[in-house]
């Protein structure tokens, strides 16, 4: 009779551990989910502000020298709603799979709250110099690298001229978006001195916040 106790008590022991890790299992597999779930918006204004919240990962921000940097990602979505005419599905869709095959991050980079060619040139040659750099020297002064340390190639960038109207000289950069970098943990984005005296700036991108990153629901 005692070992027959024994044994049933030993059974109702793993009994309770099995049943505790399949509880465990399920908790955990709900923090994963939700942790990664993707956070959609009823409107461009409500994403835009949370893109743009430094907590949620997809804005970064340096200050080196006297010199503001922000790169922020710009979600797929962002580029469909601003090129979309209609709510049809099929649009959505087809705008979808156009944008979605590229990385678009913007740059800012302002001195006092201004952008870099009111801020920093002291005569009309400095003048000439950096705006030069600026309208076609970038592809060779920014850089996009894995944790491989394989640089991946940018496909084109964006300066508009805004001639002193804006606040930080911001431009868009373009790259593909590959599998096999996005599966990576990090891609870090750097930016060369400009000769503004800040040595290589470096961001450190999380890849799981590309993967994960939130959409518009096109209501």
């Amino acid at each position: 009779m005692k070992s027959r106790s024994i044994y049933s008590m030993f059974n109702t022991i793993s009994t309770f551990r099995l049943l505790f890790c399949k509880v465990m299992a399920v908790l955990m597999m709900s923090i994963v989910f939700y942790g990664c779930s993707v956070k959609s918006f009823d409107d461009e204004i409500a994403l835009l502000e949370y893109v743009n919240d430094d907590a949620n990962g997809y804005t970064l921000r340096k200050s080196i020298n006297g010199i503001d940097y922000t790169l922020t990602y710009r979600p797929t979505d962002i580029l469909v709603n601003q090129e979309l005419k209609s709510t049809d599905s099929v649009d959505i869709n087809r705008l979808r799979d156009k944008y979605s095959k590229y990385l678009y991050f913007n740059l800012s980079m302002s001195k006092n709250n201004k952008d870099l060619l009111s801020a920093i040139p002291k005569n009309r040659n400095e003048f000439g110099a950096m705006a030069n750099e600026l309208l076609f020297g970038m592809k060779n002064k920014v850089h996009l690298i894995t944790n491989k340390n394989d640089t991946i190639e940018m496909i084109d960038y964006n300066y508009p001229r805004m001639y002193g109207m804006s606040k930080a000289t911001t431009m868009m950069f373009i790259y593909p978006r590959d599998p096999q970098y996005i599966n990576e943990d990090y891609l870090s984005f750097t930016v060369e001195d400009l000769g503004l005296h800040t040595g290589e700036v470096n961001f450190m991108i999380m890849t799981n916040k590309i993967k994960n990153e939130p959409t518009l629901s096109f209501k």
